[in-house]
């Protein structure tokens, strides 16, 4: 495996195929000695407040132990003797050569600039066709039509090499992922109060609930299935919270005597949910009925209302004392309004009176004019302009940061119709003109200042999601918003893992009774990355606590563990369980074979739970199943194994370049 970036996510990436796949990897970096992308600095100043505790957080680290290997640090280097470090500006024609690239089974581009992955994707697509690609980018319209680019020419180049025989192994696929994507659901999920991780996978929406501790003698809901049993300290805030990464008492897909056993343990279970669409917004509704609602306010509506029937009045007052005709008589009340008639010299009392009553009313409507202008063009300024919250806003989400992670962590939040209030410091920033399209309320400055969380009404937030791209920055605005409202729910972006561990136990020992959750970018995309990697496709990830539970979709034919066997023979207590099994597919190989190409999701039909089948139902080769499995289960579950010289391409187990761990 060869994995080519400048960030966290590639040494995690390396280190998730090194421990977790038993793989042999090529982390390709820039030279120490080469400009480097530009790490921002930590701010200038602090709350007292946020130093003080942050010299706690500082000791802990001191006292926290090593991570296991299974979870190291963001910047730490995976051990040479199973990762090949190299060093390269980048990722050309004489860096991929030397990383191996022809003999390489898959590529991993993740580097933060979108440019430079696809030229990388160009070049080793011509230097290896048969090459599997996962590449890093933040563009999804662009992702789209570069895979199927990629894709064909790796047919082409299949094609050519085998004289127009089989066009190039299936395992030569191009897979697309952006990091921001993959974080973004596991994100939302931790920050909203009543709020659940959901899946779409063949047709079935999965979501994971957590449930609270049943009382004894009463039977709980187990939903589809139990994801994990969690320990007492997530439960009862008094407490000590277990160790991050391994708490003690966290049980991960336990089976079933394990439940029945753990009497008073929450749960966290899947369940299947119906869509049934996203309703849509009364708001809307009544803007499309009332067009000048969103024009002018409510007191402006009303002068006019009053000058508009004042004028009616007039009118028909003039009607009825000069016995005028009633359009004539309008006409002369327009003109007497507009002070362009002659004086009514020589008139009756009642005409001179109405002359003069409307002129009162024309110098009336002249400043209800001049209102109504103004208050239209500044309605025009303000649809281009960022919206500020409204005073009576409470209960709402605070974001802090609109970079890439950010933006797509908005626009999840604005789908579920959840209020936020966004900050940014940086006018410019990438997810700046989102919020200003969705007219989401923003406040621009820097949180480290003073006033800028309040301007956000923290005080009256349900939760804070601190994503900027500075540790320190999200730090210290969650001090200073528990220092506010010590029980609001806080989730940070922490770069580093093990300062992200320090950080999530000292605040929950010093807010026992509020959430808190760190979650690291580089943590949370690398299982999907990595599963990608192995040539399969990761649906999603669930996180539990400070671990990941991945579902994913794998196909049953030549994999030993799957084929043949029963789904009961394939669970594994901890590991991994079979949720749903695709039946779709028909018995007779030359049937399957003269079939096109399935249908999509939304037109196929969902896929078959396992309650529906049975436990002893036996897995058929051209079945494709539906799994939840801890990362080490599923690298357990499709570890490549070197097989003989004469074993066929669909007995591979690791598709194109599995004998790179022959030898």
């Amino acid at each position: 495996m060869v994995v080519c970036g400048d960030d966290a996510l590639a040494h995690r990436l390396a280190a998730e195929l090194r421990d977790v796949y038993g793989e042999r990897v090529t982390l390709v970096v820039p030279s120490a000695r080469e400009p480097h992308r530009p790490r921002i600095p930590p701010p200038a100043r602090a709350l007292d407040r946020a130093t003080a505790l942050l010299g706690r957080v500082s000791a802990a680290v001191a006292r926290t132990s090593p991570v296991p290997s299974e979870a190291p640090g963001d910047d730490a280097e995976p051990p040479e003797e199973t990762v090949r470090i190299l060093e390269a500006a980048q990722p050309d024609d004489l860096a991929l050569t030397e990383a191996g690239i022809a003999e390489a089974g898959a590529l991993a581009l993740v580097y933060d600039d979108d440019e430079l992955n696809i030229h990388a994707a160009l070049r080793a697509r011509r230097l290896n066709p048969r090459l599997r690609l996962v590449i890093r980018l933040y563009n999804r319209k662009l992702g789209q039509h570069l895979e199927e680019l990629l894709d064909q020419a790796a047919a082409v180049a299949g094609l050519d090499a085998d004289g127009g025989g089989d066009a190039v192994d299936a395992d030569a696929s191009t897979t697309v992922l952006s990091d921001a994507d993959t974080v973004a659901p596991a994100l939302v999920a931790t920050a909203v109060a009543g709020t659940s991780k959901v899946i779409e996978a063949d047709g079935l929406l999965l979501r994971a609930a957590e449930r609270p501790p049943v009382p004894p003698g009463r039977p709980g809901d187990p939903g589809l299935c139990t994801l994990a049993l969690l320990p007492a300290s997530a439960n009862d805030p008094d407490q000590e919270p277990g160790s991050v990464g391994g708490e003690e008492g966290l049980t991960l897909l336990p089976d079933e005597a394990a439940v029945t056993d753990a009497a008073g343990c929450g749960t966290v279970v899947l369940e299947t949910v119906s869509y049934t669409g996203r309703p849509v917004r009364p708001a809307r509704l009544r803007g499309r009925g009332a067009p000048l609602a969103s024009l002018f306010s409510r007191r402006l509506r009303w002068s006019l209302a009053g000058v508009v029937g004042a004028v009616l009045a007039l009118a028909v007052a003039s009607w009825l004392t000069t016995g005028l005709d009633p359009v004539h008589g309008a006409y002369l009340t327009l003109l007497d309004l507009f002070a362009i008639n002659d004086p009514a010299l020589g008139q009756p009392l009642p005409r001179k009176i109405l002359q003069l009553l409307s002129g009162l009313t024309g110098l009336l409507l002249l400043p209800v004019l001049v209102a109504a202008a103004f208050e239209g063009l500044g309605t025009f300024r303000s649809a281009s302009a960022l919206r500020r919250p409204p005073r009576g806003l409470s209960g709402h989400v605070v974001l802090l940061g609109l970079g890439k992670v950010g933006t797509r962590v908005l626009a999840r939040l604005h789908e579920m119709g959840i209020p936020v209030v966004c900050i940014e410091a940086d006018p410019e920033a990438r997810g700046i003109a989102l919020a200003r399209r969705l007219r989401v309320p923003t406040v621009l400055g820097d949180v480290t200042q003073e006033g800028v969380l309040e301007a956000a009404m923290i005080e009256r937030a349900a939760s804070l999601l601190a994503l900027s791209s500075a540790d320190t920055t999200n730090l210290e605005a969650a001090l200073y918003a528990r220092s506010v409202t010590p029980r609001l729910r806080v989730t940070l972006r922490l770069f580093d893992d093990r300062f992200a561990t320090a950080v999530y136990r000292t605040l929950r020992a010093a807010h026992p009774r509020a959430l808190t959750r760190s979650r690291s970018t580089s943590f949370l995309a690398a299982p999907a990355f990595g599963g990608a990697m192995m040539g399969r496709q990761i649906l999603g990830a669930i996180p539990v606590e400070r671990r990941v539970l991945l579902v994913a979709r794998v196909e049953v034919r030549g994999n030993a563990a799957l084929e043949g066997r029963t789904v009961a023979e394939v669970l594994r207590p901890g590991r991994l369980r079979v949720l749903a099994v695709d039946t779709s597919a028909p018995d007779d190989p030359e049937a399957q074979a003269a079939a096109t190409a399935p249908p999509p999701d939304a037109e196929r039909e969902p896929a078959r739970l396992v309650h529906e089948l049975g436990d002893g139902y036996v897995l058929r080769p051209q079945d494709r199943v539906l799994l939840v499995a801890t990362r080490q289960g599923l690298g357990d579950l499709h570890a490549r194994q070197p097989r003989a010289a004469g074993a066929g391409a669909g007995g591979r187990a690791g598709g194109a370049g599995a004998g790179v761990r022959q030898g």
